[in-house]
């Protein structure tokens, strides 16, 4: 399946839950916000949410300043 990730083309195999996208991108399981097409998807909803084609996905980190 074609999905954009922070603004890059990426394949995946299958139909993988954002769940289990995230834990390919994410490996360390750092906290992360998820946004879908410009929506945020909730931690809680994203084991049961499975990316369509084409979607646009971003994952955002925290970031701790002054």
């Amino acid at each position: 399946m074609k999905l954009t990730v922070n603004g890059e083309a990426r394949e995946t195999a299958g139909s993988p839950t954002l769940q289990q996208l995230l834990e390919t991108l994410n490996p360390a399981g750092g906290r992360v916000a998820v946004v879908v097409n410009d929506e945020v998807v909730p931690a809680a909803a994203r084991a049961g949410f499975a990316p369509k084609g084409a979607d646009r996905i971003a994952v955002l980190t925290f970031a701790g300043g002054g």
